[in-house]
């Protein structure tokens, strides 16, 4: 392992070890050695939260460690973002709206999910909880989102889904609108029920359908 690859096994090591205190000086130290910010981004911090992602499906993470690895690598990017070159800067990210739908206010696991696509790259917009169906809809149009991400923990609040994926078929979006579902309570047979492009289990899985759907084989600039 060379210099360089060291580095970036310590800031990956930062995030997964929720270091995020220590993470700032290795980002600082990472620049001042000469190498490219994007490198740190996608070979260290991104790399550090995927592995957190991994740890968690795996069940030895939880959500709070989760949560806290996400705090590393935000303080990371605090520092090696300002030394992206201005090209990568100004590139567009793929856009996507996530929220909990009306009528359900548990929002751990859609926090869960957003961090993780910020992570890949996505640029989100993030309704909260208790939604309308119309907000969805509205939120797609104004940001030219690709995707649209639904959550919800409520048997009683799943044909909201239904609602959004119907409404967005008739403003003539599903063409451009990918829609992914989650949810205890909700099923890959429920999503092809509704008309959804795909269904995630957990945050790891959201990243994966998400990226496949828009045709992303690597991460974007996070």
């Amino acid at each position: 392992m060379n210099e360089r690859e060291a580095r970036l096994r310590q800031l990956s090591d930062s995030v997964v070890n929720m270091d995020d205190e220590g993470i700032v000086e290795l980002s600082r130290n990472y620049i001042q050695a000469g190498h490219p910010a994007l490198d740190g981004i996608l070979g260290g911090l991104v790399d550090g939260m995927s592995r957190a992602g991994a740890l968690y499906e795996e069940e030895e993470y939880f959500v709070s460690d989760l949560l806290l690895c996400s705090d590393a690598m935000y303080a990371g990017l605090g520092e090696l973002t300002p030394h992206l070159p201005e090209e990568a800067k100004n590139a567009r990210k793929p856009r996507a709206v996530i929220g909990v739908v009306e009528g359900d206010t548990h929002d751990i696991g859609k926090n869960l999910v957003k961090i993780m696509l910020e992570t890949a790259g996505f640029e989100m917009h993030d309704l909260g909880r208790d939604v309308p169906v119309a907000d969805f809809v509205a939120k797609a149009k104004e940001v030219e989102a690709s995707l649209v991400c639904l959550s919800t923990l409520m048997t009683t609040t799943m044909t909201n889904m239904g609602r959004i994926v119907a409404l967005l078929e008739q403003e003539n979006l599903r063409d451009t609108v990918k829609v992914i579902i989650g949810g205890a309570p909700v099923s890959a047979a429920f999503a092809r029920k509704i008309g959804a492009d795909g269904y995630a289990g957990n945050a790891v899985e959201a990243v994966g359908m998400a990226k496949r759907l828009l045709g992303l084989e690597t991460p974007v600039l996070a």
